[in-house]
């Protein structure tokens, strides 16, 4: 294996090659295509293509000559006004390499910024319209200030869909040379859960131990229960043996390294397959929401994660 993290290795260099968003790339492309654009902002959830978009953006419009006129930052780590006063400032009010009359500022994670760099940022954006172009990235955009918001294009990602996420996938295994299980391809999709960036680590970890890859293996790398154990732990307390689901509870948690936060969401998507009503199920979601707060809160993991599993036997006994 090489030492390149497959992230990088993997990042798609063009339009045609980038899985999933297809709408969005459509409205992109047609931006890229007429040689000028709005500024732009991605938000959605990680892994999904906002980064890799936004360099496929550049390579697209500026060909060789993409990192002389695109400024990166990650604004999580430089998020103060200075930031916005001094580097971006100073990019932008320099004239662009080639054909196209503009640069390219690419803001990472600009949910981070403060708001008093926000405040920098929109005038800023105003007054550098000719010489610069910005695409914001968030997880947030409510963390946005509105100002911002209503001088950008805003397009919202969602997570890749099993179709998309096979697609990723199978290429892995072609150009890696590595045997995979179907049980271990539905594994990746339940662990990655529509996380191209986590798909890949994990593929590149297990691929580290062994070029077969198993749904035994994706599950101890991804150090996720597998969800037959978490809906057995489950169903022992709806049939009211208590004790048996709390030792179980115990033994996946200690086996897989689990935290309280880590099991409680997996236990919230396993009930929907217990043999029980949908008023039930949602009586138990309810509760999962309720003990994840108590949790964030502070609270004990256990006496937590005791209390629900006693409410699960109380509404399977009704």
């Amino acid at each position: 294996m090489e030492s390149t993290i497959w992230t990088e290795k993997y990042r798609p260099k063009q339009f045609s090659e980038i899985v999933g968003q297809k709408d969005i790339i459509a409205k992109i492309s047609a931006f890229v295509k007429s040689g000028n654009m709005p500024h732009l902002m991605f938000s959605g959830p990680a892994g999904v293509g906002k980064t890799t978009l936004s360099l496929v953006i550049a390579r697209e419009l500026f060909g060789e000559n993409w990192q002389q006129n695109t400024l990166e930052l990650n604004a999580s780590d430089e998020r103060g006004i200075d930031v916005v006063r001094v580097k971006v400032k100073d990019f932008a009010r320099t004239r662009a390499i080639g054909d196209v009359p503009f640069k390219l500022i690419y803001l990472d994670e600009s949910d981070a910024l403060t708001r008093e760099a926000q405040q920098a940022l929109r005038r800023t954006m105003e007054n550098f319209t000719k010489t610069c172009r910005f695409i914001l990235s968030c997880n947030y955009s409510s963390k946005i200030i509105d100002p911002i918001q209503s001088r950008c294009a805003v397009f919202r990602f969602k997570p890749l869909e099993v179709a998309d996420v096979k697609v990723v996938i199978d290429r892995i295994v072609v150009q890696e040379g590595l045997v995979i299980t179907d049980d271990a391809r539905a594994a990746l999709f339940e662990v990655c859960d529509g996380d191209c960036r986590r798909l890949e680590n994990i593929m590149q970890s297990c691929s580290a131990l062994s070029s077969t890859i198993t749904a035994e293996v994706v599950y101890s790398m991804a150090s996720v229960a597998k969800p037959k154990e978490v809906l057995e732990l489950l169903s022992f307390a709806v049939r009211g043996n208590f004790l048996e689901s709390r030792k179980k509870l115990l033994e996946v948690m200690l086996e897989y390294g689990l935290s309280g936060l880590d099991i409680i969401r997996q236990i919230q998507k396993e009930i929907w397959n217990l043999d029980l009503s949908d008023r039930k199920k949602v009586e138990l979601v309810d509760k999962c929401g309720e003990v994840e707060f108590r949790m964030v809160e502070g609270s004990d993991e256990y006496i937590q994660l005791e209390s629900f599993l006693a409410f699960v036997m109380l509404v399977g006994s009704r």
